[in-house]
């Protein structure tokens, strides 16, 4: 038995019974992941970029020829009855299917959702299951929802539900408590991710994942990665010529600003790094969710590249400016702009992850 099926079991049986799909050098394929999609109502979190979901999704990715995978809680099953979700949001079930033409759709469950098993009148059925994985090459990427990760929870998830789902939809929704979520608090989505980080790095794999609402490209969350890039830029600006070191300083200026805002806003809720060790191997990847409250992120693979992605509307939110000279660019006439956060190439993505892992 190897180190990981004694320590991570549930994530190694995820692993073994997980759907496999090969990727060529034409592949594309976005990933979505916690839309928690409700009855439209006030209390629908979804509700706010659902607009901008279906205007990507139908001018973007589908004549762009994508594969799309949602992963996990794409139904907020605990506050809301499933037929009240069909029936808001019935358009865009129909969306998620016409992406069957362009190669492959599946819709892997998460802890909000799982109750969908159950319902084989589903719209999403066919497609639905606990884990995927992509084949490139050699290597692997393993796509799951991230619940699986807390052992304590899922073994005691048949039992509790009910006593939440009732909390949720009768006492906390009522009186607008915010779920209670993993995604809500700082200390167990850092284990979350600390558990699939170790578990990736014994397997040799890349884990794709959402749950806990957090982007992560290459193990790093947004903190992590802007004091990285603030060094990158530093340790370049010693030979940079005049000219280029002016753009710099630019540079650094805005990535402290966005720096600091991120420890602004992690005095409220918590603040952890994406640091689970004293080298980060980029073994983690996570889609982060669909409802922020200026936008939404994805994960998009193209033939050897993998890539974070942020979608806004540009004429509601804050202009969104990237150091690495991405300029937003916008859909149309939309009003609804995509910027590329980071990007990569799979081959060092995983040339990495064998030689520190």
């Amino acid at each position: 038995m190897s180190i990981h099926d004694k320590k991570h079991p549930h994530l190694d049986r995820l692993l073994k019974k997980a759907t496999p799909v090969t990727l060529d050098p034409s592949s594309r394929v976005l990933i979505l992941s916690d839309l928690h999609m409700g009855n439209g109502g006030r209390r629908d979190e979804f509700r706010r970029n659902a607009e901008l979901v279906r205007t990507m999704l139908e001018s973007y990715y589908l004549p762009e020829k994508y594969n799309l995978v949602l992963n996990g809680d794409i139904e907020e099953l605990l506050k809301f009855p499933l037929d009240s979700i069909v029936s808001e949001w019935s358009a865009l079930y129909d969306l998620f299917l016409k992406f069957q033409q362009n190669g492959f759709f599946w819709k892997i469950y998460g802890n909000h959702d799982s109750g969908l098993i159950e319902e084989p009148d589903y719209p999403l059925a066919s497609s639905m299951i606990e884990s995927l994985k992509f084949h490139y090459g050699d290597e692997t990427l393993l796509l799951f929802h991230g619940h699986q990760a807390s052992v304590l929870f899922w073994e005691t998830y048949p039992i509790v539900s009910r006593s939440i789902i009732f909390f949720l939809r009768y006492i906390a929704k009522p009186v607008g408590i915010r779920n209670f979520s993993s995604a809500y608090n700082s200390r167990r989505r850092f284990a979350i991710e600390k558990s699939i980080y170790e578990f990736s790095n014994q397997a040799k794999i890349v884990s794709i994942i959402g749950h806990t609402h957090r982007p992560l490209f290459e193990s790093l969350s947004k903190v992590d990665f802007l004091n990285f890039r603030i060094e990158e830029l530093c340790r370049a600006y010693s030979t940079a010529g005049s000219e280029t070191r002016a753009t710099i300083e630019r540079k650094i200026a805005a990535l402290k600003t966005e720096l600091a805002a991120c420890y602004k806003e992690g005095k409220k809720i918590g603040l952890r790094s994406g640091l689970y060790n004293n080298l980060t191997i980029p073994s983690v990847f996570n889609s982060g969710c669909a409802i922020g409250k200026r936008g939404i992120t994805a994960l998009e693979i193209e033939g050897s590249k993998i890539r974070l992605v942020y979608w806004y509307n540009g004429k509601q939110s804050r202009r969104f400016t990237s150091d690495r000279d991405n300029r937003p660019v916008e859909l149309g006439s939309t009003g609804f702009s995509r910027v590329v956060l980071n990007e990569d190439s799979l081959d060092y993505v995983f040339s990495r992850l064998h030689l520190l892992a």
